[in-house]
């Protein structure tokens, strides 16, 4: 018997959602509003999701099983194809839609360049879990590739941090009127580099904050991050979600974090949300780290 699968979190302009896929009934979304409750048990094994452009799925066609622990849901054929015709991976260069460069503030130290389609209205600040942000400026994809690596050489802006940086911000978040300097003096350093684009049109620096739409107010120091295996349960109640990050109170109080990268490519059986976790939580990561890692 085909079940249903996680595909994941995503965020639209409604908020965050778990997505889901069946082979023969398609897609749907489940919202993760906080005060949800949320309970779920993983089938016997984890399967790679394949591959997404667009509206169109295409299954993985050997139906391959992914580890447990991996951050992508994608076996490594997948991958590949993934990859092979991607902004991301620098192998799309042919793509005619307008992009924006971004600086996006992560925490003390940890502020971002990076670039996203225009026509997404920061939907990937929000998938990157990004605090703050403001916008540099507006120009063809291979403008914003070249005002990105400017920004990468001249000022020593990197293009990603690693994961758990960016979640120990969140435990002691400075007030927005600091993140927004820290964004004001940077952005106010960048346009003033030679060298950007003449394709690319400045941006005013307008530092956009995300600590209502992450319901940031609710987050408590987290007592463990969540390690899925087949047949382990998760239950408790959703507080808040950054990026792919889900903050649960579980049945113990305990202030729990589980991350739908590795939620991705799980068959889930309901559970009630006071259902014990089974799940192993593991001690969260809390140091700082040089740049590097993903996103």
């Amino acid at each position: 018997m085909t079940h249903w699968r996680c595909a994941g979190l995503r965020w639209g302009r409604s908020g965050p959602a778990l997505a889901w896929h069946h082979p023969a009934h398609g897609d749907r979304t489940s919202p993760l509003s906080p005060g949800r409750p949320l309970g779920f048990t993983t089938g016997p094994g984890r399967w790679c999701v394949g591959v997404r452009r667009g509206a169109r799925h295409t299954p993985c066609p050997a139906g391959a099983e992914v580890s447990a622990s991996a951050v992508s849901a994608q076996c490594p054929d997948c991958a590949r194809l993934d990859r092979s015709y991607s902004v991301a991976a620098d192998t799309r260069t042919d793509d005619p839609r307008p992009y924006d460069v971004y600086l996006a503030w992560f925490g003390p130290d940890l502020i971002k360049v990076g670039i996203t389609a225009t026509e997404r209205e920061g939907a990937r600040l929000l998938e990157q879990a990004a605090l703050s942000y403001t916008l540099l400026g507006r120009g063809p994809l291979m403008a914003a590739r070249r005002a990105e690596a400017v920004l990468g050489a001249a000022l020593g802006v990197p293009d990603r941090f690693p994961y758990a940086a960016k979640r120990a911000a969140r435990e002691a978040l400075p007030p927005q009127r600091e993140r927004a300097a820290a964004l004001a003096a940077l952005h106010a350093r960048a346009c003033a580099l030679g060298g950007l684009p003449e394709s690319l049109a400045l941006c005013p620096c307008a530092p956009v904050h995300h600590d209502t739409v992450f319901h940031l107010n609710r987050v408590r120091p987290v007592h463990g991050v969540i390690r899925l295996a087949p047949g382990r349960t998760v239950a408790g109640q959703v507080e808040a979600v950054a990026g792919p990050d889900v903050h649960l109170t579980d049945s113990a109080d305990r202030a729990l974090l589980l991350d739908t990268r590795q939620l991705a490519g799980w068959p889930l059986a309901a559970a009630p949300a006071d259902a014990a976790t089974t799940a192993e939580v593991a001690v969260p990561v809390r140091e700082p780290a040089k740049p590097e890692g993903l996103f």
